[in-house]
């Protein structure tokens, strides 16, 4: 009886070891499987990194070239308004010096108006003081009949 006991405690036993060894296998197929889960998610997860930092990439590219073409623009509008400035003061220079020249063609037309203005006044003056001087003082002649 011994022995059966001792069976049963061995079956009993040996039966206990199998159903945790049915469970030990359960749990590791379902740790494998959840494993096998989190490394899939892991990867796509990295996946995933990889492509925001891909696009990051692209976007601090776009970025920095957006700023080179920003300093680009900027540089150039700055020697527009240098080019314009001097333009300006080129433009301005000669519009000074023909309003100086139309100044002393001006001042000449005026001059010359009052020289004519004056050889006419004196001319016309002269005019009539000249007989006076230039004509002698005759005496009249009679022409007489002779018979």
């Amino acid at each position: 009886m011994l022995e059966s006991v001792g069976w049963r405690k061995m079956f009993s036993q040996g039966s206990k070891v199998a159903v945790l060894e049915s469970k030990l296998d359960m749990y590791e197929d379902l740790s494998r499987e959840m494993l096998s889960k989190l490394e899939s998610a892991v990867e796509k997860i990295s996946e995933g990194n990889n492509r925001i930092a891909q696009i990051l990439t692209k976007h601090d590219e776009r970025i920095e070239q957006s700023m080179k073409t920003d300093a680009l623009i900027i540089k150039m509008i700055e020697e527009v308004k240098m080019e314009s400035d001097k333009d300006h003061k080129i433009l301005h220079e000669r519009i000074d010096r023909i309003q100086e020249e139309l100044k002393s063609i001006s001042k000449f037309r005026w001059q010359a108006g009052a020289i004519v203005a004056a050889l006419v006044l004196v001319i016309g003056a002269g005019s009539r003081i000249a007989p006076i001087f230039l004509t002698s003082n005759a005496a009249p002649t009679t022409i007489e009949k002779t018979k």
